[in-house]
Formats: C-alpha cells, structure tokens, sequence
C-alpha cells in the first residue's frame, strides 16, 4: 500500500517538481543550452573578424614593402641580361637560376613567360626550371614580411628547405624528362 502511494504522488509531482527545479524562465533546459550556444557562436565570430581585420590592416604596410621590394629586384635583374649569367656548367646554371628566383619572387605565370623567354635564349632547362619552382616556393626579398607575419624561425625554415627543393625537383624533372627522349 505504501509503495502504491509513493508512486501515485511521484507521479502527481514530478511534472511540477520538473518545470520549478529544472527551467529558468518558462525555457526548457535544453532549448536553454541551445540558446547559448548560439549567442557564444556569433559572439565568437563577431571577435574573430575583428581580429582578422585588425592583423590585415596591420599587415597593409609590410605587403606594401614586399611588392615594392620584389618591383626593385625585378628591375635590378632584366631577363635579357639574366640569360649572360648561365652556360657555364649545368651544376653552377641550377643554383644560379635557383639564386635569380628566389630574389625576384613573384606570380606563377610571370615566371613561365620568364622562362620561355630564358629558353628562347639558350638558358638550359635545368636552369630555368630551378628558376621557375624557386620564383614561385621561395622569397628571400619577401623574408623580412614574413618573419615578422608568420615567425623568424618558420620563415627561415620555410626559404631554406623550398631553396633546396628547388634545386632538387629541377634536377628531378629534368633528368626524368631526359629518360622518356
């Protein structure tokens, strides 16, 4: 008898016991976490693009330098002069022409005219595949922008370990070229 009755008042109760102890405010305790969840989400999002806003802003001026920079390195060496610097050894020609690319960084596609324009003149395609894979990897006029962006240790890394790659895949690329002739 007493259990019967302990389980009628349960009964009774815990739908009042339900919406005192466990809502705030006529919400559901899950609608609730819903809700805040939310309000997290958009003011988290709200703060992140303030932040990213904020770091582009900041960065304008070291971009601005850079392109400046890669302007004057591009000037200081033209392609016509570019292709006197090679022909002397096939070993020498690779780390000259991964040496020209990685100071005048720039687009991908400027650096397929550059190189059509070295072939045209004679530049072996070692040369000028180093040139190309090292323009685009590497930026040794871009190194102070990226050091003070992404970190002097990463930025350092980064330059020296693409250098080598460049030289690595012109050789790769050429060699592989040289077996399917």
């Amino acid at each position: 008898m007493n259990i019967q009755l302990i389980y009628i008042l349960v009964c009774l109760t815990a739908p009042m016991l339900h919406k005192k102890w466990y809502t705030v405010g006529n919400i559901h305790p899950a609608n609730a976490a819903i809700r805040k969840r939310k309000y997290m989400f958009s003011n988290h999002l709200a703060s992140s693009i303030k932040k990213s806003g904020r770091a582009l802003l900041s960065a304008i001026p070291i971009i601005i330098g850079m392109l400046l920079l890669t302007s004057l390195a591009i000037k200081l060496f033209p392609a016509d002069k570019a292709s006197q610097w090679f022909g002397q050894w096939e070993l020498l020609d690779v780390f000259i022409g991964a040496g020209l690319g990685s100071i005048a960084a720039g687009h991908p596609l400027a650096s397929y005219l550059l190189g059509g324009e070295l072939l045209a003149g004679g530049v072996s395609l070692l040369a000028v595949t180093a040139l190309i894979v090292s323009w685009v990897t590497v930026g040794f006029i871009q190194l102070p922008a990226e050091m003070l962006l992404i970190g002097k240790r990463f930025a350092i890394y980064r330059n020296v370990i693409n250098f080598l790659l460049a030289i690595l895949v012109a050789f790769f690329t050429v060699y592989t070229l040289r077996l399917f002739d």
